[in-house]
């Protein structure tokens, strides 16, 4: 056997391998420099008894990787350990534990203007139609990334939308609660934020990538008005039955039709009509990329802006982001349990044409009272 071992090493040699990249123990070829998996992963197994996380995921997790290391630097301590996301999806460096609390953080990528959330209250005014476009299309983007790596984000609302000089998605199907595979079993139960919720799953059906379409749609439907999803209603079973029976939120401004067309048709009732991540970040990018010469869009966003002008007052334009808000809203993930909600369909009020300018004729409690609207700023009670 050392015979065997001293010809392997000899053999290196002689073709002039270099010695950082033979194992010193094995004498086989190194999976990285001075870094031979097959050995380390047995020194690494033998020490699995000597230590815990007190947490059973983290511990496998962290074992997982010391296992499958092909390099020194993929077990380093503080080492970034997702770092190939694209641009529009937030960076996570790690994990870090409160000493005090015990609970487990993550360590993601600064975003200095915080949610997206926070981002439109106080830059709403001074967005312009293509800011809007550029920020949609992030956002798609970003869920275009998550959806070909064959994931679902399953919680997707403006809370986990986070905005620096780009905006992106950050909570990638990690917001969900600690026993989450034991609840998978449980029929008729959802993890997330009420509104942003495709309901079908409300109803107990699995989540789908159309299911975060679904919740796009309301991201859209957000970032175009400015106004949170359903704020002047309580969120609660009643919410759910008339999501289910078609309920969709109303806009309090004149949009082009064409983007109130793609937002429609993320919000259908029925997943299989709804667009993919792709085909909603095409749209975008073509509006996006070539603003000026979209004809049809300049023809309709000058419509809107015209329209939007004369229904403002000179102290409250209509585009401002004034609201009242109910006592009731919440926009933070949290476990929902309803029970037979009816089979998703759409409303035909809702469906009967693409425009949507605030009308009489919509729901009390979908109507804007301009001349009552007040400030309800509460950023703890309105984002996640």
């Amino acid at each position: 056997m050392k015979f065997v071992k001293f010809i392997r090493l000899l053999f290196r040699i002689i073709c002039r391998t270099d010695w950082d990249w033979v194992c010193k123990e094995c004498y086989r070829k190194n999976t990285g420099p001075n870094w031979c998996n097959a050995c380390n992963a047995k020194r690494f197994q033998q020490n699995f008894k000597k230590w815990r996380s007190g947490n059973d995921d983290i511990d496998k997790f962290i074992q997982h990787t010391q296992l499958s290391a092909t390099h020194y630097y993929n077990i380093t301590s503080h080492h970034i350990i997702i770092t190939d996301y694209p641009i529009f999806i937030i960076r996570l460096y790690g994990i870090t534990q409160d000493p005090e609390t015990k609970n487990y953080m993550m360590v993601l990528q600064y975003a200095e203007d915080g949610s997206l959330r926070n981002y439109l209250d106080t830059n709403y005014q001074q967005s312009n139609w293509k800011t809007k476009l550029r920020n949609l299309w992030n956002i798609a983007f970003g869920l275009e990334e998550i959806h070909d790596k064959e994931l679902i984000h399953r919680d997707l609302h403006i809370g986990n939308i986070l905005h620096t000089n780009f905006t992106c998605i950050t909570d990638m199907g990690l917001c969900k609660p600690a026993d989450y595979n034991t609840l998978e079993n449980t029929t008729k139960r959802v993890y997330g934020v009420l509104p942003y919720i495709a309901p079908e799953v409300l109803r107990g059906q699995n989540y789908t990538k159309a299911s975060d379409v679904y919740s796009l749609g309301i991201i859209m439907y957000e970032v175009i008005s400015g106004l949170p999803p359903y704020h002047d209603v309580s969120h609660d079973e009643n919410l759910a039955l008339k999501i289910c029976q078609g309920l969709r939120p109303r806009f309090n401004i004149k949009v082009p039709q064409l983007i109130v067309h793609l937002i429609k048709k993320c919000l259908d009732a029925n997943p299989l009509s709804r667009p993919t991540a792709k085909e909603i970040r095409n749209s975008l990018w073509q509006w996006y990329d070539d603003f000026k010469n979209q004809e049809e869009l300049q023809k309709q966003i000058k419509e809107a802006d015209e329209i939007n002008n004369s229904l403002s007052t000179g102290k409250l334009p209509l585009t401002s982001l004034s609201y009242e808000t109910h006592s009731e809203n919440i926009y933070t993930s949290r476990l929902l349990n309803f029970k037979n909600l009816p089979e998703p369909k759409n409303s035909d009020d809702y469906y009967e044409q693409y425009d949507n300018i605030i009308s009489l004729k919509y729901p009390e409690s979908l109507q804007i009272d301009i001349s009552q609207l007040k400030i309800n700023v509460n950023a703890e009670e309105r984002n996640d």
